[in-house]
């Protein structure tokens, strides 16, 4: 009976344990498992928090802005360059050789029309100028002379003989006298009474300099280009257009250019000629368009991009460098309205969150930044079609450059285990 008794105890012993352990694992299970799942929905949520401290913010040269309505689609992509009409272009040369004296210009610099760009000196014009002042004083002289003859003629008191000489001597010298003005005004000799052997060079144009082909006591032979000048303010774009799209172009529609080896540099410009030629074997016609913007930076011969627009239909864009590609999807960082908040740094200083994670002391201004998720469309010349998938303030200030920044940011904090808003 006793050791019955015994036997009984032990097994309700072993019960007790066996329920006991049922319950904590099943508790530890379901504590584990509420664990893992907000988990896992922390990490999965694609709306997150970065923090730039402002000595971070500063240094990743961040570029804030907004969207931009932008023609993606309904547009011709053509390839072309910068070219300068041949009126604005121009060789200096001179008319009668001479030896170089001075240059008073250099390569680059920018020179007014009638400016003197070097002076030549030769004898030659001194000779000039000498049948210059003898053909006039000749030509006071049979000027005289023809209207005496002709006043006798009238009377008849000379013959008509004596009258044709007169009139014909006259004629000969006016002619020759006319001829040596235009030359000496040619020299830019302005004081002809007195004879000189030196003359000025100057500009025909206002413009650039971009070639000295001279140098102090070299020749300077007549119809050899002694410089060379440039006017950009004339600056248009020649773009090759292919046969099938050239039924669409028509003068006034807007371009828009990028300079492929000027950091993708955009320019607007506006279509005022069009070809009515192949060009050579390519099969394109020249499409010849005017630039809007500021053309001094702009040289002849520059490579350029463009998107001739033929439609209407434009659409909010980004920059393509505003993009980030994380986990398969896409996304923009947006500046929260509470950016630029200062940070008081006895508050700061050795914070811990609830999270557990200690936080460095802040230094000035903090910057907020949230992801934003958003699908992509239609790319073109450096800009992308965008669409927000969650609402955004329309005045939201976007990180146009410096997303790739704010990402990697995102991604040390996550695979340090740093703290994530």
């Amino acid at each position: 009976m006793k050791n019955r008794s015994i036997i009984y105890i032990g097994q309700l012993f072993l019960l007790v344990g066996i329920i006991f352990s049922f319950y904590s694992c099943n508790s530890a299970t379901e504590e584990h498992g509420h664990e893992a799942t907000a988990e896992e929905s922390h990490n999965d949520s694609p709306i997150k928090e970065v923090e730039l401290n402002e000595a971070q913010y500063d240094a990743s040269n961040i570029t804030l802005g907004t969207f931009e309505l932008k023609n993606l689609s309904e547009v011709i992509n053509a390839n072309g360059y910068t070219k300068l009409p041949p009126q604005n272009q121009a060789d200096v040369s001179v008319f009668m050789s001479g030896i170089v004296k001075n240059i008073n210009v250099i390569e680059g610099e920018y020179v007014k029309k009638g400016q003197t760009l070097a002076t030549i000196e030769s004898i030659e014009f001194t000779k000039l100028q000498e049948e210059f002042l003898t053909s006039k004083s000749n030509l006071e002289l049979l000027t005289n002379e023809y209207e005496r003859q002709k006043t006798l003629n009238s009377e008849n008191v000379n013959s008509k003989k004596t009258f044709q000489k007169a009139k014909t001597e006259y004629e000969i010298e006016k002619a020759r006298f006319t001829s040596l003005k235009k030359q000496i005004n040619t020299l830019n000799i302005t004081n002809s009474e007195n004879a000189v052997s030196t003359i000025s060079v100057t500009a025909p144009i206002s413009g650039y300099v971009t070639d000295v082909n001279i140098k102090i006591g070299s020749n300077a032979e007549s119809g050899k280009p002694l410089f060379s000048i440039v006017d950009n303010s004339k600056m248009h774009v020649d773009l090759s257009v292919y046969e099938k799209d050239l039924q669409k172009v028509k003068a006034g529609q807007s371009v828009h250019f990028i300079l492929t080896n000027q950091d993708n540099t955009e320019i607007k410009g506006q279509i005022f000629s069009i070809g009515k030629a192949f060009e050579n074997d390519t099969k394109s016609v020249a499409v010849h368009a005017d630039i809007i913007n500021d053309k001094q930076m702009l040289i002849s011969g520059m490579y350029v991009n463009a998107l001739i627009d033929i439609g209407y239909n434009k659409v909010k864009a980004l920059p393509t460098d505003a993009i980030v590609k994380a986990d398969g999807r896409e996304y923009i960082f947006v500046l929260e309205e509470h950016e630029n908040a200062e940070i008081d740094h006895d508050k700061e200083k050795n914070h811990a969150h609830d999270d557990g994670h200690k936080h460095e002391e802040s230094h000035g201004k903090s910057f907020h930044f949230q992801r934003i998720e958003v699908k992509t469309g239609t790319a073109q010349l450096g800009y992308t079609q965008v669409t927000v998938l969650q609402d955004i303030s329309s005045n939201a200030k976007i990180v146009l450059k410096g997303a790739y920044y704010i990402q990697s940011h995102l991604l040390k904090s996550e695979g340090g285990g740093g703290h994530e808003h």
